[in-house]
């Protein structure tokens, strides 16, 4: 493994009709736990994990909060700009083109917060119950970057309004973006699966 800032895991393509995948964990996952979804929706892709830096209770997280939707935004941006790092770095290391995003929850807003604070970064994101990282976010370009927000209309810890405002931010910072909220709550379902593999299919083929 490369001596990168983040501990991360890599498994290099095996296709090339895959752009890579960056996978970023929720609240207590690792570089291990989405490994599975990225092979299941991008057959064939690169994937690159890394572990959360932020410890809360133990429990790993990429920046962190002060309650239960309260994110600490100095730390959020600091955060921002180290995984920004990281992915060039990586990139570099392992000769990977731009990467998409595959985030849930905790590394969802992350990768949220890489799309409005180093635009440029991320080729797309599939971003699984997203929430607005930044109260007051910068107006980005990001014209023609897509990107997926899948929501649960059971989210206790999401509000609709909430997501429904990180969608009109990428809106109208020039993203293709597709929100869609599902029929479940916080944790992932197979819908979530088969929405982001539809989604994946056409950057697949371009």
């Amino acid at each position: 493994m490369t001596a990168l800032a983040f501990v991360h895991r890599l498994e290099p393509a095996t296709a090339s009709n895959h752009p890579p995948l960056l996978l970023l964990h929720g609240t207590g996952g690792d570089e291990s736990d989405l490994l599975p979804l990225g092979r299941t929706v991008a057959p064939g892709a690169a994937l690159l994990s890394p572990r959360g830096g932020v410890l809360e209770n133990g429990m790993p997280r990429f920046f962190r909060r002060l309650a239960e939707g309260v994110f600490d935004e100095d730390d959020l941006r600091r955060r921002a700009a180290d995984l920004a790092r990281f992915v060039g770095d990586a990139r570099a290391a392992y000769g990977l083109p731009a990467p998409v995003a595959l985030g849930f929850s905790n590394g969802a807003n992350i990768a949220a917060a890489l799309l409005l604070l180093h635009p440029g970064v991320l080729a797309g994101a599939a971003l699984l119950r997203p929430m607005r990282p930044l109260a007051d976010p910068p107006g980005p370009d990001l014209t023609e970057t897509p990107v997926l927000m899948l929501s649960g209309a059971l989210d206790p810890i999401v509000p609709e309004a909430n997501a429904r405002g990180l969608a009109e931010t990428f809106r109208a910072a020039g993203a293709r973006v597709t929100h869609t909220v599902l029929p479940t709550g916080h944790g992932l379902s197979q819908a979530d699966v088969t929405a982001v593999e539809a989604w994946l299919g056409p950057l697949a083929a371009a």
